[in-house]
């Protein structure tokens, strides 16, 4: 047995699925998905197949040919779910199963209509990273494992679906349901799957970019994300043709736990990116610059995670370099090191989860996850970058991605080629710090600019009676409002905090970077004005980015304490599954 994924039954010594055919049946009533899946391998195969699958009912496993085969499952394991053990015959080309969904797979969220923007109809989305594809479909869920995928989703009528894949047409059925058709002729890693069901308008953006939404956000989004060609384009300067056909994107309900996900021809978008004046729309760059680094070469698993973040956190900041100046990517590193910083904070009495190159053997990658793969990691892309010099790095990345395209790597394979490539850089840098011990090495790249300096000192005088002018205030940018919040000092008197929302109207903001980090420092100082504008957010948005410190804050005081258990207590049914369990693991931090 060879299993090169802690987190996947997948055996490299057996047959490997080289695309997928899929039947989805979307059952809102019973929020289950019926499905039928065919794996193929691409050749004649025999003997033992595992499937990785979680929560499922499987019904049927058959083979052409031969009818059914033997089947079964083994017992449930809490992190990888339940191993799917097929006896293929002689000469089997694919096997088809067919099955349904549980009730609480964890890559599907099911959206009542009130918790939509129209409130007319349901939503359903799928998020499928880290480990989340086999609670959706029996596969080998592993990234090592590359698949091409055509899929066929069957929908209630006047619903339209969206996949991570191109259209391939579409039809109305006699029952009233309607009938979508989808192809992703590359191969991807399973967690790039992914699905959306609801009602959705689009607006095309350029030529090859689209952005699709309920009808009552679809034209802010089309606004939002206009110049998102531009940033295709001086992306594509940097690291080649984009590789994915389409640049399509989708703004989901408020719920979605992340900022973003780079499904190829689909990326799925936070809508609190809809801040009303661009000021957020960078985030799209990060999604972007996946199609590169993580979806056209990506980390064998979830030990390697960095490889995929780390080079996206770079890439994206030399994007946005390249369209804003120097001054906003080193507003971008500091943005980042605070959150790196808040991850060391947190995971100071697990120092084995902030090495880059990590052993996850019975630990849960969801519990891992953290700002240390993308911030640690790209630090170590920038000292790279800064050790042979950006022209010469450039070329590298070239080469790299040409070398690994449509695969899957581990650290090893990437440190080998970089020995190749770059003879010394890595021991130059004292690579094996960042891979392999804990913390931010001493000697990590910091980044300045005249404005960032300006913005930290003035920050940092405040508790020496330090403000900003009324001048200044009305200069700033909203990044640069944001860096000043992140470097205030987090112990602030209701006094300050008064103070701070009369000059920069903070509750107000619809930039929820800034008005997060606003109620963060809010909460942190038991300032009841902001309160009620805590509860709101809470109650709406699930993005696990909020979630964490905003609840976190709500610690800090018994009254606090008191605020953020109601509040989590009638808001969690509208959470995704993840953002329910990173707040029940900050609320049990509590003090008793």
């Amino acid at each position: 047995m060879h299993r090169p994924d802690p987190h996947s039954y997948y055996d490299a010594a057996q047959p490997k699925a080289r695309r997928l055919r899929l039947k989805l049946g979307v059952d809102f009533q019973a929020k289950r998905i019926d499905g039928e899946v065919v794996l193929e391998f691409g050749g004649a195969a025999s003997g033992p197949l595992d499937l990785d699958t979680k929560g499922l009912e499987i019904h049927t496993v058959r083979v052409a040919g031969h009818g059914p085969v033997a089947w079964e499952l083994s017992e449930a394991d809490p992190i990888l779910g339940q191993r799917l053990h097929i006896s293929l015959p002689q000469g089997a080309q694919e096997v088809a199963i067919t099955y349904r969904t549980g009730a609480d797979a964890m890559a599907l969220q099911w959206l009542d209509p009130e918790q939509t923007e129209g409130k007319v109809a349901p939503y359903l989305f799928s998020q499928c990273q880290q480990i989340h594809a086999r609670t959706m479909v029996p596969c080998q869920d592993t990234p090592i494992a590359r698949i091409a995928y055509q899929a066929e989703v069957i929908v209630p009528e006047g619903l339209t679906a969206v996949m991570s894949a191109g259209p391939a047409g579409d039809e109305a059925l006699e029952d009233g349901r309607h009938l979508f058709r989808f192809s992703m002729p590359q191969p991807i890693p399973s967690y790039l799957m992914a699905l959306a069901v609801g009602r959705l308008e689009s607006r095309d953006l350029s030529p090859r970019a689209r952005v699709w939404a309920e009808p009552e956000t679809v034209a802010s989004a089309a606004w939002e994300f206009a110049g998102v060609e531009e940033m295709i384009v001086k992306a594509e300067g940097l690291f080649g043709a984009y590789p994915w056909d389409r640049y399509d994107m989708l703004v989901l309900p408020p719920s979605f736990p992340y900022g973003g996900m780079e499904n190829p021809r689909m990326t799925f978008l936070t809508p609190t990116l809809l801040a009303g004046d661009r000021s957020l729309v960078d985030v799209v760059a990060h999604e972007l610059a996946h199609s590169w680094t993580g979806n056209l070469v990506t980390n064998a698993s979830m030990e390697h995670f960095w490889l995929n973040e780390g080079f996206t956190v770079w890439a994206e900041r030399r994007i946005l370099r390249q369209l804003h100046g120097d001054d906003a990517a080193a507003l971008g590193w500091a943005m980042g090191q605070k959150a790196l910083e808040d991850s060391l904070a947190r995971f100071k009495d697990e120092p084995h989860l902030t090495v880059l190159r990590l052993h996850l053997e019975g630990i849960d990658p969801d519990d891992a996850f953290s700002s240390i793969p993308y911030e640690k990691g790209a630090r170590l892309v920038a000292a790279l970058e800064k050790e042979v010099g950006e022209d010469r790095f450039l070329r590298f990345i070239r080469e790299y991605m040409d070398a690994f395209r449509f695969t899957s790597i581990t650290t090893e394979q990437f440190c080998t080629f970089v020995d190749e490539k770059l003879p010394g850089a890595l021991a130059a840098v004292n690579a094996d710090a960042y891979l392999n011990q804990p913390g931010l090495p001493a000697t990590a790249p910091e980044f300045h600019s005249a404005q960032l300096d300006g913005l930290t000192a003035l920050a940092e005088s405040w508790s020496q009676g330090g403000r900003p002018s009324a001048q200044q205030i009305a200069s700033w940018k909203p990044a640069e409002l944001q860096v000043y919040l992140q470097k205030l000092p987090r112990q602030l008197s209701q006094a300050d905090c008064a103070w701070l929302d009369e000059h920069f109207k903070l509750m107000g903001r619809g930039n929820h970077e800034i008005l997060v980090e606003w109620l963060t420092l809010a909460a942190t100082a038991d300032y009841e004005p902001a309160f009620p504008r805590i509860r709101e957010v809470l109650a709406r948005v699930g993005r696990m980015k909020y979630l964490r410190p905003l609840y976190g804050a709500l610690g800090q005081h018994a009254r606090t304490r008191a605020l953020a258990r109601e509040i989590f207590a009638a808001a969690s049914p509208g959470y995704h599954g993840l953002s329910r369990r990173v707040v029940a693991s900050v609320l049990e931090a509590y003090p008793a």
